[in-house]
């Protein structure tokens, strides 16, 4: 108990003498916001759809579900593309994937959507800026962009932003870095388009949201929705075959930023749970695979089995040979978003919406002289 009372201790003094470098950090953002909304900073807009997905914090709100909704959503009525800065890719500038991408080339989450969705056009590139112009010239044919991690990429002008933030660490209660873990200030959820409160519990009532709203205080223009997690039938990850977790021991392995309600899962659908964590975004090298098979083999338990998020398993595609010399089922476990409180209908109508008006301008504008229409 004292050794956590110290601990405790020393994480507060530090947190406070980081206070000043957070009001440096805070000043130069909004001074960047301001330069952004004055129109001393130039903010370029397409003609195609542009929809921004993005956090305050630094990470763990569950971007990468949220993009793969959208991609659902619209992918059998438009051509998609998404567009990612590709984060710890071992590459710089814009890429589109194809069959000769791996994770290292750009990224584990484009690399997630480029397997799941061979529908949609996946691309990266750090500057969306000049990225947006890239995809365009390779691939004319894509009808609506969705910019995964952009809330803060100003450069470019989203016509819908949706701003995510976790329901166990909403924004309202966080600091601005290196206090705490905001990119920017809480003002700046005034520029998105709707609020989306993740990873909530499926049971959360109505009272519990409306409390949470309150605290959110959204503008008259802005929706907020509620989401939760949605754990898929687990597949094997050579062979794509359904795993079933019941009655089954598993190692978990996974380097994703917030794994809690992963673990929580597992444990309630499979019998006993063994967990190695590495950080967020980790590229697996031979000693970590050597850590997951010594583990794996030293553990005494029956019926027993690996599992692995589908991140995860973007980077661990780069040592499928290796792993497939194991002979040990390493199941790949699925998640999905679903809307809370029957609002899915409200929140797909926004996106559409604001697609159809998009395109109904361009058809406006690209129309002959004696078919357009004047106010």
């Amino acid at each position: 108990m004292e050794e956590k009372n110290i601990l405790y201790y020393i994480f507060s003094v530090v947190r406070i003498l980081l206070y000043p470098f957070a009001l440096l950090y805070g000043a130069v953002v909004w001074l960047r916001n301001r330069m952004y909304d004055a129109g001393f900073f130039t903010s370029i807009g397409f003609m195609v759809p542009v929809i921004a997905i993005g956090n305050l914090s630094t990470g763990g709100t569950g971007k990468t579900p949220h993009v793969e909704y959208l991609i659902r959503l619209l992918q059998y009525r438009y051509r998609v593309a998404t567009m990612s800065r590709g984060y710890k890719r071992h590459s710089q500038g814009f890429i589109l994937a194809d069959a000769t991408t791996n994770a290292l080339r750009i990224g584990d989450e484009p690399m997630q959507y480029f397997l799941k969705y061979p529908e949609a056009v996946v691309s990266v590139a750090e500057e969306r800026m000049t990225g947006i112009p890239a995809l365009l010239q390779r691939r004319p044919d894509v009808e609506v962009v969705l910019l995964d991690d952009a809330y803060q990429h100003r450069s470019v002008k989203a016509g819908l932003n949706l701003l995510i933030t976790d329901y166990s660490k909403p924004y309202y209660d966080d600091h601005v870095l290196p206090f705490g873990s905001l990119r920017e200030s809480k003002a700046a959820a005034k520029r998105a388009s709707a609020i989306i409160v993740s990873k909530c519990p499926p049971d959360l009532t109505e009272a519990a949201a409306n409390e949470i709203k309150s605290k959110l205080n959204p503008l008259p223009n802005q929706s907020v929705f509620f989401t939760y997690l949605e754990y898929k039938m687990p597949f094997d990850f050579s062979t794509g075959e359904p795993v079933l977790l019941k009655g089954k021991n598993v190692l978990l392995v996974c380097g994703i930023a917030r794994p809690e309600p992963l673990q929580r899962f597992i444990t309630d659908n499979a019998n006993d749970l063994h967990t190695l964590t590495y950080k967020d975004h980790h590229y697996f090298v031979s000693a970590d695979l050597e850590e997951i098979k010594s583990t794996f083999d030293g553990w005494s338990a029956e019926e027993k089995i690996i599992v692995t998020t589908e991140k995860d398993a973007a980077r661990l595609m780069l040592h499928r040979e290796k792993l497939s010399e194991w002979g040990i089922v390493i199941a790949v476990l699925p998640v999905e978003v679903a809307v809370l409180f029957g609002q899915s209908t409200e929140l797909d109508g926004i996106v559409v919406s604001y697609i159809e008006s998009v395109v109904a301008e361009n058809n406006e504008f690209f129309a002959p002289p004696d078919q357009q229409t004047y106010l």
